[in-house]
């Protein structure tokens, strides 16, 4: 397995842009905060105006020199003094200045992606892992902030160094910058051939560290059963090749700027040794004071210097471009879940009829696989009915359509006479409580977990709802009682106290339509008929969908409904299923045996 590892991404055909365009699409999130960003940009044209004064003072320092004015250089050099202080005072405004710009907006585009990526339905989720997406939203706007917190000021500022510089020069000797400029060539070149090579291998290692945290991300949540079934050499070996790919590329990520940043700087820098030389020929011939070449040459090597900078920060900005790119696709991803524009509204109070019209159903990743097929089911308000099944029957995909984690390949499930299309996910999930076959418990106290099924709950309400459902007395004995903490998905509880917690957070939702997907599976024996009491007592006055294997938690359903390969075998009452014979009657020999007589 470890040695077929390829990130996600690399495995996809992925438009790739050879320049740093994709930066533009920041634009929208730094929009909002145009005042500081002119801001920033006046502070960054006052340095470098500052900066490119410094030579003016040194040619008159130094022809004061030559014409042994003694009180000009006193003041040239108070006025060096004060340049220094403006440039230091600009140059602290402005890195405030864009710092706040780029925490500013990687703040905003986390939580852009963030409440994003958290509304998208299931169907996201079976292409991309858990681990990428969080890469993206901590690694990838890192770099983004990088870029717009330092990168992209510097990039300005050299650029308006370079220009100015270049202007300078070119007042000072027309010649010597004719020269100069002979070199744009030789170093345009490179940064444009490296450069795409560049952003190829950055977007390859930013796919790279993703997918190794997408493979971290699942290993360690599932820790135990990884050392129950003694994995953790090939789950080691695995990890370890993804980061060292991972580090193979970024390698080559370096090598690749470090032979760019050679050969620029050494071109520029040669050049300016040669024109420094060409220089000192015309001071000795008198066409050119010493003061008027040193301020060429610190001209010349403020533009070198932009220009090796701007090779540099080039990388930067191609490395965010792609970071940028991938943000920007979960930003723009289409969901196959979508409300309407104009959403319906439940009438209120919600009455829980729940109907299934004709419907047809295939999981994305399994579209040649029929989970529902031809499926129609009416369930009046307040009803208790049961879905029994062999495993793969279908049991669990009718409660993820009620809830609208999919749409149905065909067909329509109504709420009390609305399509679900026709409404806002939001609207209609605030009147569902849901008990999850795979408890979720949250790294938080016991009270937060079972307040997070109505979090306007007081206290009293969360113990009430706790001692509905024989969770008061294990969490009373715990360290610190309702406040204490359950550890990260619950790992200081056992698989009963959990199911029990999320069983108190579905009691505490008060919610008319009541979703059980083997709510007591995790259950001992007198568990189980504590809390199947309480779960009778709730579901009282509520519609009440239960999804079991046990038969015996079914028994008092108002209606149960078998199923087999998607489609409804038959539906029916205990007593009458047993007596019909057929798949149900098969299933309660398998699990009561000679029990039935008794009963």
């Amino acid at each position: 397995m470890a040695q077929n590892a390829r990130p996600p991404s690399v495995n996809e055909e992925r438009a790739t842009s050879r320049n740093i365009g994709g930066l533009e699409a920041l634009w929208p999130f730094v929009r909002p905060y145009r005042g500081l960003v002119a801001a920033a940009l006046l502070a960054l044209v006052f340095t470098a105006a500052v900066s490119l004064t410094l030579p003016l003072a040194v040619r008159r320092v130094i022809d004061s020199f030559r014409l042994d004015a003694g009180a000009l250089l006193d003041q040239y050099f108070l006025a060096a003094i004060g340049i220094a202080g403006l440039l230091a005072i600009g140059t602290g405004v402005r890195y405030a200045l864009v710092t706040k710009l780029g925490e500013r907006v990687v703040a905003d585009i986390r939580k852009a992606v963030f409440d994003r990526v958290l509304g998208m339905s299931p169907a996201f989720y079976e292409n991309i892992m858990t681990g990428e997406v969080l890469s993206r939203i901590t690694t990838d706007t890192t770099l983004i902030q990088s870029v717009l917190g330092s990168s992209a000021s510097i990039a300005l500022r050299n650029i308006l160094i370079f220009a100015g510089g270049l202007v300078l020069m070119l007042a000072t000797s027309a010649k010597l910058t004719g020269l100069v400029l002979l070199l744009v060539p030789l170093v345009i070149v490179p940064i444009l051939t490296l450069g795409r090579r560049l952003r190829r291998i950055s977007r390859e290692n930013q796919d790279w560290i993703a997918a190794s945290s997408g493979n971290a991300s699942e290993t360690l949540g599932a820790v135990q059963t990884v050392q129950a079934f003694t994995h953790e050499a090939a789950s080691r070996a695995q990890f370890a090749e993804m980061t060292e790919t991972s580090y193979d590329v970024a390698l080559a990520r370096i090598r690749t700027r470090a032979l760019m940043t050679v050969i620029i700087i050494f071109l520029v820098f040669s050049g300016v040794v040669g024109v420094l030389w060409i220089g000192a020929n015309d001071v000795r011939a008198g066409t050119m004071s010493e003061g008027a070449l040193v301020q060429f040459v610190i001209y010349a090597v403020m533009v070198a210097g932009g220009v090796a900078a701007l090779s540099e920060i080039w990388g930067e900005l191609q490395r965010a471009a792609g970071a940028t790119e991938r943000l920007i696709e979960l930003l723009q991803v289409t969901d196959t879940v979508l409300d309407p524009e104009a959403p319906d509204h439940l009438a209120e109070p919600v009455k829980g009829a729940i109907a299934f019209e004709d419907v047809s159903f295939a999981y994305p990743a399994r579209p040649g696989t029929a989970a529902l097929d031809d499926f129609s089911l009416t369930i009046a308000p307040g009803e208790t009915v049961a879905f029994v099944g062999p495993s793969g029957a279908g049991k669990t995909t009718v409660i993820q359509l009620i809830q609208r984690f999919y749409d149905p390949d065909a067909g329509r499930i109504l709420l009390d006479g609305v399509p679900l299309t026709d409404l806002a996910r939001d609207d209609f999930r605030r009147h569902l409580a849901m008990v999850p076959q795979d408890p979720v418990i949250f790294a938080a106290s016991a009270r937060e977990n079972i307040r997070f099924g109505r979090p306007s709950a007081s206290d009293a309400e969360v113990e009430e709802a706790a001692r509905a459902a024989a969770a008061h007395d294990f969490i009373s004995a715990l360290p610190g009682g309702y406040d204490a903490y359950v550890g990260e998905r619950g790992v200081m509880l056992s698989g009963g106290q959990k199911q029990r917690i999320a069983i108190a957070r579905a009691i505490l939702r008060d919610a008319p339509v009541l979703l059980l997907d083997e709510a007591t599976s995790a259950l001992d024996a007198e568990s189980e008929r504590a809390v199947q009491q309480a779960v009778d007592a709730l579901a009282k006055g509520r519609t009440t969908l239960i999804v079991a294997h046990r038969l015996a938690t079914v028994k008092k359903a108002d209606r149960i409904v078998v199923l087999d390969q998607g489609r409804i075998m038959a539906i029916g009452s205990h007593d009458a299923l047993v007596a019909e014979g057929g798949l149900y009657a098969r299933l309660a020999r398998l699990q009561f045996t000679d029990g039935l007589a008794a009963e």
